[in-house]
C-alpha cells in the first residue's frame, strides 16, 4: 500500500478535504492520511510515498524530517531542498531573466545588525547608503517587505520618503526589499499545480484577508490575450522554480501583468477565504497530483548525490591521451636554470588528472 501523507498546522478545511478526496477516488493500492511522526530514526525510511507539506516553513523539525524522507525516495510537495534555499529577491531576478515583467526592486541591508554580528562584520557595506539612487530607481511610492517573508507579515505600503524611513526603522534585523508600487487596474492570484494546471482568480489585496478573493468575477472582461500571458508566465515561473504547488500574483498596469509574489509553496487554501469554487478546484487538482506522484514513487530527487544512491558511481571523465611534444617545444618550456618544467606544462598535466569521486 502506498500512503499519501498531509503535513499541516493550524489550517482546518484543506487538509481534511484533500485526504477525503484522495480516498474517495478508491485508487487501488493508494490511501491518504494525516502524517504522524515522532523522533525520526536515521536508519528508518518514512512510511509515506508522497507527503504534501503545508507547515515545514515554520517548523525546522518538520523540514529536517522531510529532507530525510526525500533522500529515501518520498516525493515531497514541495521540494524541501529548493524551498529552504529560495528567497523572493532571487525569484525576482530569475523572473526578469526569464522575460516575466517585474517592478523595479532593491534589496536593503539590515537596519539592525543580525544577532551575533557587529559593525566590524559590515566592513564591506557602503556607508552611508546612497538613498537618492534607491529612490531614483524605485520611486517614493512602493512596498517594503521581507526577502523571505509570507502572509503579509512586516509589509509596509510606502508613499513618501518619510514613510520609507519610518518603516525601515521598524524592520529590526530583517532583510528587506523595496519594490515600486504598481498602479494596477486588475489583480490576479493564480493556483499553479503540477507545473501544468493554472487556475486564475481575481483578487484584491487592498481588502481584508477574508474578502480578497473576488467571488463570481467575470474573467472574460480582462481579455483572452492577457489571461493567456498570465497563464504562460505562471508556468514559466513555476517550472523554473521547480514548485508543484504555488500561487503567483499579478498586478496589471497598462495591460502589462507584473509578477508581484510567487514564492508561496504552501499557499492559502482555506475554504472560508478562497471561496467554494476555488476551494473545489484546488482540492481536486492536488488530489490528482498526489495520486499521480504516488503511482511513480519512490523517486529520488535529481541532486548531486542521486547517482550514488542506486549503487552506481557517477561516471569518471575519459582520460585524454597525452600528446607528444616535439623536441623544440619541450626546450621552449624548460626552465633556464635547472631544467624544471614551467608552470604552463604543469597546468597542462593537472588538467589531465582524473577527479576523485
Amino acid at each position: 500500500m502506498k500512503r499519501i501523507g498531509v503535513l499541516f498546522g493550524m489550517e482546518n478545511s484543506f487538509p481534511g478535504a484533500l485526504v477525503e478526496r484522495i480516498n474517495a477516488r478508491n485508487v487501488e493500492g493508494i490511501e491518504a492520511e494525516f502524517v504522524q511522526t515522532g523522533a525520526v530514526q536515521l536508519d528508518k525510511p518514512p512510511a509515506y510515498s508522497v507527503i504534501v507539506d503545508r507547515i515545514s516553513h515554520d517548523i525546522p523539525f518538520y523540514r529536517a524530517f522531510l529532507k530525510h524522507a526525500a533522500i529515501n525516495g518520498t516525493v515531497i510537495i514541495n521540494n524541501p531542498f529548493w524551498w529552504s534555499a529560495d528567497d523572493k529577491f532571487f525569484n525576482y531576478t530569475l523572473a526578469a531573466k526569464l522575460g516575466v515583467a517585474v517592478p523595479p526592486t532593491v534589496i536593503l541591508p539590515h537596519k539592525l545588525h543580525p544577532e551575533g554580528t557587529t559593525d566590524r562584520s559590515m566592513r564591506n557595506l557602503e556607508y552611508p547608503l546612497n538613498w537618492d539612487e534607491v529612490f531614483a530607481y524605485v520611486g517614493e511610492h512602493g512596498f517594503m517587505k521581507p526577502v523571505d517573508g509570507g502572509g503579509w507579515r512586516d509589509v509596509y505600503h510606502i508613499r513618501t520618503r518619510e514613510e520609507f524611513f519610518a518603516a525601515y526603522d521598524q524592520s529590526r534585523d530583517l532583510c528587506m526589499m523595496y519594490q515600486k508600487a504598481v498602479d494596477f487596474t486588475d489583480y490576479y492570484r493564480c493556483y499553479v499545480v503540477g507545473q501544468e494546471k493554472v487556475h486564475i482568480m481575481p483578487y484584491d489585496p487592498r481588502k481584508p484577508h477574508a474578502e480578497r478573493y473576488v467571488q463570481n468575477a467575470a474573467q472574460d472582461a480582462a481579455g483572452k490575450k492577457l489571461l493567456k500571458r498570465i497563464e504562460q508566465d505562471c508556468l514559466t515561473l513555476c517550472r523554473a522554480l521547480g514548485y508543484d504547488l504555488n500561487t503567483v500574483e499579478f498586478a496589471v498596469e497598462d495591460g502589462i501583468p507584473y509578477a508581484i509574489d510567487f514564492m508561496n509553496p504552501a499557499p492559502d487554501a482555506d475554504m472560508q477565504s478562497v471561496g467554494a469554487e476555488n476551494f473545489e478546484w484546488i482540492v481536486n487538482a492536488m488530489a490528482d497530483l498526489a495520486i499521480a506522484k504516488a503511482k511513480l514513487a519512490p523517486h529520488v530527487l535529481e541532486l548531486r548525490w542521486a547517482p550514488l544512491l542506486g549503487g552506481e558511481a557517477a561516471p569518471k571523465p575519459a582520460k585524454k591521451p597525452a600528446k607528444k611534444k616535439s623536441a623544440s617545444k619541450m626546450t621552449a618550456v624548460k626552465g633556464a636554470d635547472n631544467g624544471t618544467a614551467s608552470a604552463v606544462e604543469q597546468r597542462g598535466n593537472e588538467g589531465g588528472t582524473e577527479e576523485k569521486v
